[in-house]
């Protein structure tokens, strides 16, 4: 088959060897899902419960600004009820300040044991600033030891970690899994082609908001709603990619104004149409938003 990108006349064909594709997003917490992901009046105490019908995995971003223990952890799962895979993203002072010790590690590898196979990465997303110089790559190297045999995953904002000698380095590595990232375009951000090193792949989709530089938070510089047609570029592209992975967990950062609700049915329509599995939401789920 031509690796020419086009509509599948018949499903059955692909479905042969169907390769799950897990979708969620980064963090689940947003107020702004109040009234689409999440029923009005929802308590956030109930969020990921109503998260686990509609998604199958979930990107932890609160423990990047404060230690978890196994008692939250645990309140997780029970609200998942075996429902969500998850990423645990790592405190910032194993990115952003890099004054972690292996103590911290040790701490924090203690804390996620509860998750037990439900857990399917650490991860750890490296500031702009944070570029490839030698005292970095130290860096780096101690803290990959600390997190030996855990499938650790790495986000460089930095174009320096996206050469050559990196991505080699990645190939011949056996728990790192490269962080493949969609950002807006020509504001200094890496825009490296979808790439893995690993049967698991990592996709993180930003979004594409040409003032990401100027916004004043998070929420902001997610503030960008993916357009059906580039949605379907980003599906046409996995499929002829679909030997390089098994298996790939796609997390949408844009939450804000509830974009990633409206993106990810998209997204899975297309998944779907070119032979790939997804989640489908749990029926009475569906029923909520669905009276007019």
């Amino acid at each position: 088959m031509s690796c020419t990108a086009r509509q599948p006349e018949n499903n059955f064909l692909f479905k042969i060897n169907m390769k799950h594709i897990y979708i969620g997003t980064g963090a689940y917490s947003d107020t702004d899902l109040l009234g689409t992901l999440y029923p009005h009046g929802t308590k956030s105490g109930d969020f990921l419960h109503h998260y686990a019908q509609h998604y199958d995995c979930v990107e932890i971003n609160s423990t990047f600004h404060a230690p978890i223990g196994q008692k939250a952890l645990l309140g997780m799962l029970d609200k998942a009820a075996g429902r969500l895979k998850f990423s645990l993203k790592l405190h910032q002072d194993f990115s952003h300040q890099r004054t972690a010790t292996a103590e911290q590690a040790h701490a924090f590898l203690q804390a996620v044991q509860p998750l037990g196979e439900n857990l399917a990465h650490l991860f750890v997303q490296f500031p702009h600033s944070f570029e490839r110089t030698p005292a970095n790559r130290r860096y780096l190297g101690e803290l990959c030891a600390w997190f030996e045999g855990y499938p650790l995953v790495l986000e460089f904002r930095s174009p320096t970690w996206h050469v050559e000698p990196v991505f080699a380095h990645f190939q011949a590595a056996k728990s790192l899994i490269w962080c493949n990232l969609d950002n807006p375009t020509h504001i200094g951000l890496p825009n490296t082609p979808f790439w893995t090193n690993a049967r698991t792949a990592y996709f993180r989709l930003h979004g594409r908001n040409p003032n990401w530089w100027q916004a004043q938070s998070a929420s902001q510089r997610h503030d960008y709603r993916y357009t059906d047609s580039e949605l379907k570029t980003l599906a046409e592209m996995l499929f002829r990619q679909r030997d390089d992975f098994d298996e790939l967990f796609i997390y949408f950062q844009n939450t804000t104004q509830s974009h990633s609700f409206y993106n990810i049915p998209v997204l899975k329509g297309y998944l779907a149409e070119w032979g790939f599995s997804v989640k489908t939401p749990n029926i009475e789920m569906e029923r909520q938003g669905s009276l007019f």
